[in-house]
C-alpha cells in the first residue's frame, strides 16, 4: 500500500525513476549488506583470520533469495537495526556452526555505512548519466541559437538583448560544473567503513588493517584513513551536491515557466496530446515538467539541510542523527532522479519560437536599446549627460506612444552628431549583443 509520491503507483514515474527507486529499495539495500558480509568473509578467509571452510560457507548463503524479508522486518522492529537480523539469518543457513564467523570483527554501522556508500555509488552513476544527457541537449540549443536575439530581463523587466544560445550556454556551464563536482566528490565519498565498535578495530587482534584494506578493495571502494562513524561530512557533501544540481534545474524550470506565459510565448515544453491541458479551459497549455521540477528540488534542498543536521553527532557512535540519513538520503536521490528526468525531457524537446523572441524585443518601440544609444552618444556629449538626455526622451516616447527612433532623430542635441541612419543602426538589437556569441563558443569549446 504505497503512501508516498515516490512509491505511488500513479505518481512514481513523474517524481522519480524506476532505476533510482531500485537503488534505494529494501531488496537492493539488503543485497548490499550481504555483499559486504560475503566480501568480509572472503578476505578474512584469505588472510587466515577465519577458517576458509567458514568463509566459503558464508559466501554461499549471502544471497537475497535466501533471506526471509518478512522475518527481517520483525527482527529489525525488535532490534532496531536490520544488520543483526541479516547476520543471524545467514548464520542459521550455514552448516556446522560455520556461520558464527559471519560479521567477524565488524559492527552494525560498518555494514550499514558501507552499504550506503555502495548505494550512493549506483545512484551517482544514474545522476551522472542524466547530467550528461542534459549537457548534450543544452549544447545543441546553445549552438543552434548562438545568434538568435531575445530580450534579456532584469527584475522581470525588459533589459537589453541577449541571445537564446547565451541563456542556454549559461545553464550548460552550471551543468558542467556539477559534472566536475561529481567527479571530485567520488574520491571523498566512495570510501568504505570497517572500524568496529568505537572505530579502533580492537575486535581484531591480528590483521585488522589488512582486513579493512582487503574489504574495501573487494568492494571497489577506497580505504578510510580513520573511522567516520560520527564524522559525516562525506554524506552531507552528497546532499549539498544534490541541492546544487536541484538549484540549477530550478533555474531552468523557472525560466521556462516564465517564457511559456501567454504574453511571452518564447518557448514551450515538448508537446504531447492533452499534456498541460485544463479541465475547463481548452486553450490552455500549462507547463508541467517545470512544475514537477520546482516541487521536487524544493524538497531536495530541505533534505540537504537535514543531512547537515546529521553531521552533529555525539561521541564515537551517535544517538539519532545517523538515522536522519536513512530517512532523507533515499528520498533526496529519488526526487532528484525525477527532477533530472523532467529537465532532460524539457531540453531535449524544447520548442523555441525566434519570431516571438524578436516580437518581444520590438515590443517597446526601441526603448530596450536606450543603453546602446546612450553609449553611442557618450563620445560626443559625455556618458552621464547622454544618460539623462536619453532617459527623458524615453519617458516622452512612452507618454506619446511613439517609436524611440523618431524622438531621437528630432532632438537637436542628438541629430547634430548622429543622423537617423546612424541612430537606426544603434537601435538594431542584432548589433548590440555584446560578447554573447563569444561566450557561447567558450562554453562549447570547454565542453568539447
Amino acid at each position: 500500500m504505497p503512501s508516498t509520491i515516490i512509491d505511488s503507483a500513479i505518481f512514481q514515474g513523474i517524481f522519480s525513476s524506476d532505476e533510482m527507486r531500485r537503488v534505494w529499495s529494501d531488496e537492493n539495500r539488503t543485497q548490499c549488506y550481504l555483499d559486504i558480509e560475503a566480501a568480509l568473509a572472503k578476505v578474512q578467509g584469505e588472510l587466515g583470520l577465519i577458517p576458509q571452510e567458514a568463509a566459503d560457507e558464508i559466501v554461499s548463503h549471502c544471497r537475497l533469495d535466501q533471506i526471509d524479508m518478512v522475518e527481517l522486518r520483525r527482527q529489525t522492529e525488535r532490534i532496531g537495526y536490520p544488520i543483526l537480523g541479516v547476520v543471524s539469518q545467514v548464520n542459521r543457513l550455514c552448516r556446522n556452526g560455520l556461520g558464527e564467523y559471519c560479521h567477524w570483527g565488524a559492527t552494525t554501522q560498518d555494514i550499514t555505512d558501507t552499504a550506503t556508500v555502495l548505494q550512493i555509488r549506483e545512484a551517482l552513476d544514474l545522476v551522472d548519466g542524466e547530467l550528461t544527457a542534459i549537457s548534450a541537449a543544452l549544447a545543441t540549443l546553445a549552438r543552434d541559437h548562438r545568434d538568435t536575439p531575445m530580450i534579456g530581463r532584469s527584475n522581470l523587466q525588459q533589459a537589453i538583448p541577449v541571445t537564446f544560445g547565451y541563456k542556454m550556454a549559461g545553464l550548460l556551464s552550471a551543468i558542467e560544473r556539477h559534472r566536475e563536482r561529481l567527479v571530485q566528490l567520488r574520491e571523498r565519498v566512495l570510501v568504505g567503513e570497517f572500524a568496529g565498535a568505537a572505530g579502533t578495530l580492537a575486535s581484531l587482534e591480528n590483521g585488522a588493517m589488512e582486513t579493512q584494506a582487503g574489504l574495501c578493495a573487494e568492494l571497489g571502494l577506497a580505504q578510510p584513513v580513520i573511522a567516520w562513524h560520527t564524522i559525516r561530512d562525506n554524506i552531507a557533501e552528497v546532499g549539498a551536491f544534490l541541492g546544487l544540481v536541484g538549484g540549477t534545474l530550478g533555474k531552468l524550470s523557472m525560466d521556462v515557466k516564465l517564457m511559456m506565459q501567454t504574453e511571452v510565448g518564447e518557448v514551450y515544453e515538448p508537446f504531447a496530446h492533452g499534456r498541460g491541458s485544463s479541465s475547463t479551459m481548452p486553450q490552455k497549455r500549462n507547463p508541467i515538467s517545470s512544475c514537477y521540477i520546482h516541487a521536487a528540488i524544493s524538497v531536495v534542498r530541505q533534505h540537504s539541510a537535514a543531512l547537515m543536521d546529521a553531521m552533529v553527532a555525539d561521541h564515537e557512535r551517535s544517538t539519532g542523527p545517523w538515522e536522519i540519513e536513512w530517512i532523507v538520503l533515499p528520498e533526496a536521490f529519488c526526487l532528484m532522479a525525477g527532477a533530472l528526468r523532467q529537465a532532460r525531457s524539457i531540453v531535449e524537446g524544447l520548442e523555441v519560437d525566434p519570431q516571438a523572441m524578436r516580437r518581444n524585443i520590438d515590443l517597446t518601440g526601441g526603448l530596450v536599446m536606450s543603453e546602446a544609444v546612450m553609449m553611442g552618444l557618450g563620445p560626443y556629449i559625455g556618458r552621464e549627460y547622454a544618460h539623462d538626455l536619453v532617459y527623458d526622451i524615453c519617458r516622452d516616447a512612452v507618454a506619446q506612444g511613439r517609436p524611440l527612433l523618431d524622438l531621437l532623430a528630432e532632438n537637436d542635441e542628438i541629430n547634430k552628431h548622429l543622423d537617423r541612419e546612424a541612430l537606426a543602426k544603434l537601435l538594431d538589437p542584432a548589433g548590440y549583443l555584446g560578447q554573447s556569441g563569444v561566450m557561447v563558443d567558450r562554453v562549447l569549446d570547454r565542453l568539447a
